[in-house]
């Protein structure tokens, strides 16, 4: 019975988490327009923070209190990188769906794609930010973040052709140089 109890505790505050942010994060986008809301995220600073090698390299080199206290350092900046990432999703998102209307044939594909791969992006986004919240707690378990990067990748990709199809003038970058 007590395990029940648990359970289902455990499943409201996951459910309360994922609301808020997915609330948060429209909020705060509803307020700026679309081109200033899209901040570039440094991907390769990203790869060496989710790493497991690079983790395992400072587990094995630092004392356990230091490593749990610079482990949890690396997951804080784990998660701003994943926040600038889901709201650059949410705002491609809604670029993606404005797109839609368009009469070109191309386009209005490029942009579906784009509200797709964004839409995915989001709600992975909401999870790994919720796996990063439990790795503060034990900072030796180790948050998956290749799958958020090749996700992140694709979404760039198809954010670049639709606003090359759109607007040939104006680059579209979601990556840090």
């Amino acid at each position: 019975m007590t395990l029940a109890i648990v359970l289902v505790v455990a499943a409201v505050v996951a459910l309360a988490l994922i609301v808020r942010f997915t609330i948060s994060a429209r909020l705060q986008i509803a307020d700026r327009s679309s081109t200033q809301a899209l901040q570039p995220v440094d991907i390769e600073a990203f790869r060496n923070l989710a790493d497991p090698a690079e983790t395992e390299f400072l587990r094995r080199r630092l004392p356990p209190a230091e490593f749990r206290t610079v482990q949890r350092q690396r997951l804080r900046a784990m998660a701003g990188y994943l926040q600038i990432a889901g709201r650059n999703a949410a705002t491609l998102a809604i670029i993606g769906q404005r797109a839609l209307a368009s009469g070109d044939a191309q386009t209005a594909e490029a942009a579906r794609r784009l509200v797709a791969s964004a839409l995915l992006l989001r709600r992975n986004t909401a999870f790994a930010l919720l796996k990063i919240r439990f790795a503060l707690a034990w900072p030796h378990a180790y948050p998956a973040g290749a799958a958020f990067l090749s996700r992140y990748e694709k979404l760039s990709a198809a954010a670049m052709l639709l606003g090359r199809l759109q607007r040939p003038d104006v680059p579209v970058r979601l990556f840090a140089r």
